[in-house]
């Protein structure tokens, strides 16, 4: 969480940092700040609570300039919202911006206490400014003393520091915490993700843990600070453009991001299957017909969406693969002692690619011996370069905060593993691998099939019920999950409390809360199951609830009235969660913008849980 941005170069960099800033705004808005080298070489700050508007108001109020500076926007983690807390951190002529957690601050700040220092804040940043400040009152030249610091902490953190007797000059390091810079003609920027600096250039380095970095005007040096050797790292092209960060006339980047979807799942397929041969190739993934034939089980590791999307990957990879799978939750993982060998596949799923949890559970399985891979959507991210191999899933930049087309993005991608599995694997034919490409081609279509043609009836079920207090979402097979994911996003951004069920358990439990006034989303498909949801459908009327009914194809009687019932448009079983997701994502949005709530950086979170 917490976005960092930094600027050295030969023009003035407020307006960049500030862009910047807006730019990170989805992974924290409780208050913000920066800090810049002025033209008379002193070290001047700016700070405030609340979201970069409001930062961008004070500093006209009180004016900031200069051709070197760092700037923070913050998701609390240790102290509240407030000035006091906001980043940057001062000490001596330092100034200091940081994202992630110092693990041993209490330790540290109780040792600083005793030395006389004393605090401003209740954060865990202020003690690396001080920790910086006393190494350099005792003489210690300014690089070896950033050094110290860093060596001192434990925890993850990115840092970028700012020295007024140093005025041309930023130093950067990180661990555990995404950093990256972008190079342009005669500026180098630091950002904590991509689209910070997608205006300015699109040639990027990607820092690996325990990189320290120097940067001026004149160029920029990176070291190693386990044995100070000096690091090359070779600069990345990211083939994202400005304009997909942006709104484009959208009201919400959310908005934007589902009717985005049609394009992603595209470009996702388009990078690893050959249309005219349908072949499907992972030249990143490195896992071939051997390999898979020796894999025994599957572990699809992941965090709150993502978790979602692998859960319907399970379907997919089982039925197809024929190989047993697991799919569990990236904190739990770590927090117990999973049994894995060489025969277990793992693949960890996670848009940002930076994710704390699921990066910490990658790291233990490849130490016990897994094979371990990577679904992402970020080229060069932490668990990208982690993992043994890597499926990029071409969503583009993601800003809104509940995740639309990453997810969608996600199960395109993992049914193409599970086809090229298959297929490779001799389990599927060179015939049903062809059609099943095919259902994928189509797909896009019918995305924008369904967003042309039935979103009025989703905006009149959202103004219908967008004052209802509770929702419950059910579905069966591997529809399931995307009762899950529906629920999720309806609470992440209306704040309704919403649970996802699969249906048969709904005499288990949740058919004591039906009423009148319990609206119930309900999510059909023809096949086996059908004739059973219609039995939950009736369980639910006959106690008053209120059915929302998704139905494939077209209006069914036994359903209810056509006014309860939104058609979405029929395709292969394997590819049904992500038509299905697709009217959820769209009711949530609609309910949430009634009720007022900010859509896209919904309250209390933040975008990519970089800590733990």
């Amino acid at each position: 969480m917490c976005g960092i941005v930094g600027f050295v170069g030969n023009t003035d960099g407020r307006e960049v940092l500030i862009e910047g800033l807006k730019r990170l705004e989805y992974r924290g808005y409780d208050s913000a700040g920066i800090a810049m080298i002025d033209p008379g070489r002193k070290l001047r700050m700016v700070r405030c609570r609340g979201k970069i508007n409001a930062l961008e108001s004070r500093v006209r109020e009180q004016p900031i300039s200069g051709n070197v500076g760092i700037a923070h926007t913050r998701w609390a983690t240790h102290g509240k919202p407030c000035e006091e807390n906001a980043h940057p951190h001062l000490a001596g002529p330092f100034a200091v911006v940081h994202n992630g957690i110092i693990e041993n601050y209490v330790v540290l700040k109780e040792e600083l206490l005793k030395d006389g220092f004393t605090f401003s804040s209740e954060t865990d940043t202020e003690v690396i400014v001080k920790l910086l400040e006393r190494e350099w009152r005792r003489g210690t030249g300014y690089h070896e003393a950033v050094k110290c610091t860093i060596r001192r902490l434990k925890g993850s953190f990115a840092v970028v520091f700012l020295n007024e007797e140093e005025p041309g000059e930023l130093v950067a390091a990180k661990r555990e915490s995404p950093l990256i810079m972008g190079l342009g003609d005669d500026a180098c920027y630091l950002a904590s993700d991509v689209p910070a600096i997608l205006p300015y250039t699109r040639k990027v380095i990607y820092f690996h843990d325990d990189d320290l970095v120097f940067i001026s005007s004149s160029g920029y040096r990176i070291e190693s600070l386990k044995d100070e050797s000096v690091q090359e790292r070779e600069p990345q092209w990211i083939d994202w453009n400005p304009v997909m960060a942006e709104k484009a006339g959208y009201k919400h980047f959310m908005l934007k991001e589902i009717h985005e979807q049609e394009r992603a799942i595209i470009d996702t397929f388009r990078s690893v299957v050959d249309l005219n041969s349908n072949e499907i190739r992972f030249p990143e993934l490195n896992l071939d017909a051997d390999a898979l034939r020796g894999v025994q089980r599957v572990m699809l590791i992941a965090c709150g969406t993502s978790y979602h999307a692998g859960l319907v990957g399970k379907y997919m990879i089982e039925s197809l693969c024929r190989v047993p799978v697991e799919v569990d939750l990236a904190s739990e993982f770590r927090s117990r002692d999973p049994v894995l060998n060489g025969g277990t596949l793992m693949i960890v799923i996670s848009q940002s690619g930076e994710t704390a949890d699921t990066r910490v559970a990658l790291k233990e399985a490849m130490e016990l011996g897994a094979q371990c891979r990577a679904i992402v959507n970020v080229v060069g991210s932490s668990i990208a370069r982690m993992a043994q191999g890597v499926i990029y899933t071409h969503a583009g930049p993601e800003i809104g905060v509940a995740s639309t087309k990453a997810f969608t993005t996600q199960v395109a991608a993992l049914y193409l593993l599970a086809l090229y599995w298959g297929s490779t694997t001799g389990r599927i034919s060179r015939e049903d691998t062809a059609r099943m490409i095919q259902d994928l081609v189509e797909l896009p279509g019918k995305i924008r099939e369904f967003l042309n043609g039935a979103s009025e009836t989703i905006q009149s079920w959202a103004r219908r019920y967008y004052h209802a207090k509770d929702f419950l979402y059910l579905g069966r097979g591997n529809l399931y999950p995307i009762a899950l994911e529906g629920a999720l996003k309806l609470k992440e951004i209306s704040y309704i409390h919403a649970e996802g069920y699969a249906a048969g358990e709904m005499k288990h439990g949740p058919i004591a809360l039906i009423d009148e006034y319990m609206p119930v989303v309900v999510l059909l498909k023809h096949g086996s199951l059908y004739e059973k949801m219609l039995s939950n459908i009736q369980e639910v009327r006959a106690r008053d609830g209120q059915v929302l009914a998704f139905v494939e194809g077209e209006p069914d009687e036994s359903v209810g009235p056509p006014e309860v019932q939104c058609i979405v448009p029929r395709t292969s079983d394997w590819l049904a969660p992500i038509l299905y997701v697709v009217p959820l994502q769209l009711f949530a949005y609609h309910v949430a913008v009634l009720r007022g709530t900010d859509v896209d950086q919904p309250r209390n979170l933040a975008k990519s849980v970089t800590v733990e």
